[in-house]
């Protein structure tokens, strides 16, 4: 692969990471009652967790599109990857088996592995 085919692949895969992951936190900012009835009602976390994550997610996305930042960038996919794992085991503990759609995570979370791949490789 070549050094702009990988930088190409790179920008693609973090610009969509971010964005799914952007896309996940905006409605937890102001909780809206999808996000309520998810996260609390049903996973059990308490309301102000659900902003303090969404909030993480957001600075998190940013770090990762800003080039450098060589430490915080680390810590952002680290803490991105756990709220995705996370997000997982939730949903399994919650329902108390494996549901097949929680593999629909995977497209949330193979751009991130991509990104950070690539990343690192740089």
């Amino acid at each position: 692969m070549t050094v702009k085919t990988a930088n190409i692949i790179y920008w693609v895969s973090t610009i969509i990471f971010a964005a799914l992951m952007i896309f996940s936190a905006v409605g937890g900012l102001q909780p809206s009652q999808q996000a309520i009835d998810l996260l609390h009602t049903q996973l059990g976390y308490p309301i102000y967790f659900i902003q303090m994550i969404s909030v993480a997610k957001l600075l998190g996305s940013v770090a990762i599109l800003i080039p450098g930042l060589k430490g915080i960038k680390e810590w952002a996919y680290a803490g991105l990857f756990f709220d995705l794992f996370g997000a997982i085991y939730s949903g399994v503990a919650a329902a108390g088996s494996f549901d097949p759609m929680m593999l629909s995570m995977i497209i949330w979370i193979l751009p991130g592995i991509v990104s950070y791949y690539l990343w690192k490789r740089r």
